[in-house]
């Protein structure tokens, strides 16, 4: 089997709900990575994409989006490449893993390309949690007399299966709670990491790390990350009153009381991804020299409840499809969907934490759901890239139970 790489890979800022990119749609997001990437890669002239036999030079695209209830119109990765100019011979799908639907989508991508059956895989992710739209279950019978209620695609469950263990169905927020009690995590370890998120993600921001990543989107006056808080505090996070339990007080996380807020979660949040991953050969076809190669994969599952979890065992398992352990690995691109379970996660694999987002995370940037994927795994072949590190590794936590990772090698390693 051939070997599958990352050549490129970018961003847009992500927006915080209702707010910088809350004015635009999804598919169109999406239709903005697609073109960007395209545009970046010399060897993706529209003669090579369009291919003189017909079979042009991008073999799929493939996103990730967690909703597709709404304006993605279901599968979002086709409507963005025809809304992105690419020829309609292009074909396009949609994975959804929730908040891993943009890294399965890479996954899937780079097994297509190790087996022969690509060259060439466009990849991303999108998720606008502002647009995500109410909807309404169909009536078992025409014409009821009562009242019907709305849910809201936006975040967590909705339309129940009444068969679900009501244990299982917890709010995202309870079960991170219910997960820093079995490790006890305290509420002071949770903010201290929540403030280091938001400065480290100013700091490299400020240090121009994100400039060649993120691409701003046409129409919006959004140019980085819009729910970074410079100058963040475990003090000032402190202030903050809990969200899903009420706070009587103690701090060790071993008791009943609440200690999730919403400074030490990631916000609702809009934006989008891509990848542009393919085979050595690719090159040439790019015009791009590879970034990284696609190492391990790893796929883990748990009790829905302890979802956040779920990453420590699907990165061990990626790891070992790499044949390397943790002491070789020199950075971590973990999905910080609360503080919480990012900690439970960094005790469980015993690394030292300071390689761990070592340029801030979802807690500052955000959490566009099919998105984020993408973007821990574009920032981690950037940080190797520019640390000289050789390994690597993204992973993510994902609803209703579920981890995924991918470890990457640095090809210019030190």
């Amino acid at each position: 089997m051939t070997e599958a790489f990352v050549y490129d890979a970018i961003r847009t800022p992500f927006g915080k709900f209702g707010s910088g990119l809350a004015g635009v749609r999804p598919d169109d997001l999406a239709a903005h990575m697609v073109r960007s990437i395209v545009d970046r890669a010399p060897g993706l002239t529209p003669e090579a994409l369009e291919g003189a036999d017909g079979r042009g030079a991008i073999d799929e695209v493939i996103f990730g989006n967690a909703n597709g209830a709404g304006e993605e119109n279901r599968n979002v990765a086709r409507m963005a490449t025809l809304l992105a100019g690419l020829p309609v011979s292009i074909p396009g799908t949609t994975v959804n893993r929730l908040c891993g639907s943009s890294l399965d989508a890479a996954m899937i991508a780079s097994r297509q390309i190790q087996v022969g059956d690509a060259d060439v895989m466009l990849v991303g992710g999108v998720e606008s949690m502002s647009r995500a739209p109410w909807v309404l279950p169909k009536t078992e019978k025409p014409y009821p007399a009562g009242d019907m209620t709305l849910a809201s695609t936006t975040l967590g469950w909705r339309l129940v299966n009444r068969n679900m263990p009501a244990e299982w169905t917890v709010s995202l927020g309870e079960a991170t709670e219910q997960l820093r009690e079995r490790f006890s995590i305290g509420r002071e370890r949770q903010d201290e990491f929540a403030a280091r998120s938001h400065n480290l993600a100013d700091a490299a921001w400020n240090a121009g790390f994100y400039d060649d990543l993120v691409v701003p989107v046409p129409g919006t006056d959004l140019t980085r990350d819009e729910g970074i808080r410079p100058g963040s505090s475990a003090e000032k996070l402190g202030g903050l009153k809990t969200v899903f339990r009420k706070d009587n007080g103690d701090r060790s996380g071993t008791t009943a009381g609440g200690t999730v807020t919403a400074g030490n979660a990631s916000p609702l949040s809009d934006g989008a991804s891509a990848v542009l991953l393919g085979s050595e050969a690719a090159a040439g076809t790019l015009g791009l020299e590879p970034i990284a190669r696609i190492a391990g994969r790893g796929a883990a599952a748990n009790e829905p409840q302890y979802f956040g979890f779920a990453p420590v065992e699907a990165a061990n398992r990626a790891l070992a499809k790499a044949g390397i352990g943790w002491d070789e690995v020199g950075a971590v691109e973990l999905n910080e969907a609360f503080a919480a379970q990012s900690l439970a996660c960094v005790d469980a694999w015993k690394i030292d934490p300071e390689i761990v987002n070592q340029h801030g995370g979802a807690i500052a940037m955000g959490h566009p759901l099919g998105a984020s994927g993408g973007r821990i795994l574009g920032t981690l072949a950037r940080s190797l890239q520019r640390s000289g590190q050789r390994w690597g590794v993204a992973a993510i936590c994902i609803g209703v139970g579920q981890g995924l990772a991918v470890v990457l090698e640095n090809v210019n390693a030190k």
